[in-house]
């Protein structure tokens, strides 16, 4: 661990990565965390992020090297990792390279890890067969990529209410009133493949007809608790500098809106999640539960 004194002014990229770390600040301990990747080290971020979220006083300041596939390339991370010892986790599929930055760690007495040889380990253990290695193997532009596009574009066509004459072709649809985090669980569950529309629930303002004939796709209810949304609204009309004498932020209002959405899901038997302490990560974990359940029953029909 460091000190952040230690001269930061020298290397401008942990600036960046500090100031990229809405959880940097200069009272906590700091690490230097090096990624190192043959393809876009998405999986390296992923991993090392997942893994960090779990020290609270602890901030990483991440160096990332994607794409690392010549020997100048190497020679330039070993350098930085070098001038800036910590933690090294990489995604190497050359053997040689792998060996080589490993054994620059050793001497510096860095630790070193490859994160994908032991789930590479197990599975060559259970199927009996050794991988083929191919850098960024799991980014060739397959079936799967071309259905996330695919989800894509469709969920940001029928966006907040959107409908496209189409909505028969989603796999979800998301319910709610105003601020429940509809939009980004779309935008998640679309870079997961799956096909998300999103209806507003407005006071006074029927359903589309669309939503009440719909046979094939999950409906799910998204809701918070009164206070919270009052607070994420408060926070909107403030950013826009707009008026807040407003129903919009009133908690009565406000509360008489969630009830009503509540009893709207429950006379139509539409699943309903509670979005008030779930990040949309969370959120989006919750609809796939009700979405497998969903398809097998829909198969079962």
């Amino acid at each position: 661990m460091g000190s952040l004194c230690d001269s930061i002014s020298d290397h401008p990229a942990l600036e960046v990565a500090l100031f990229a770390n809405p959880g940097a600040n200069v009272a906590r301990n700091y690490f230097h965390l090096h990624l190192v990747s043959d393809a876009t080290g998405e999986t390296l971020i992923a991993v090392s992020r997942a893994a960090a979220a779990q020290y609270e006083t602890v901030s990483a300041i991440e160096h990332v090297y994607p794409l690392v596939r010549s020997e100048a390339q190497l020679a330039r991370v070993l350098a930085e990792i070098e001038a800036s010892p910590g933690v090294v986790l990489y995604t190497l599929v050359e053997p040689e390279w792998s060996a080589r930055l490993e054994a620059f760690c050793r001497d510096l007495g860095c630790p070193c890890l490859s994160v994908l040889n032991p789930v590479l380990s197990l599975f060559q253990s259970y199927l009996g067969q050794a991988s083929a290695p191919k850098p960024g193997a799991q980014h060739v532009l397959n079936a799967e990529y071309f259905r996330r596009i695919d989800a894509m574009n469709y969920t940001l066509l029928h966006d907040d209410g959107q409908l496209g004459g189409d909505l028969e072709s989603a796999d979800i649809v998301l319910v709610g009133i105003s601020r429940t985090s509809k939009t980004p669980t779309s935008i998640y569950l679309a870079n997961r493949g799956i096909k998300t529309a999103n209806i507003p629930l407005v006071p006074n303002v029927p359903l589309p007809p669309e939503l009440e004939a719909l046979k094939k796709p999950l409906i799910v209810g998204l809701v918070a608790s009164a206070d919270r949304i009052v607070q994420i609204r408060q926070n909107r009309l403030l950013s826009l500098r707009a008026d807040d004498e407003t129903p919009y932020v009133d908690p009565a209002s406000v509360a008489d809106e969630v009830a009503q959405s509540r009893r709207l899901c429950a006379r139509k038997g539409w699943p309903v999640i509670d979005v008030t302490r779930r990040s949309i990560e969370e959120t989006a974990a919750a609809i796939l539960d009700l979405l497998r359940d969903h398809r097998m029953k829909f198969i079962a029909t």
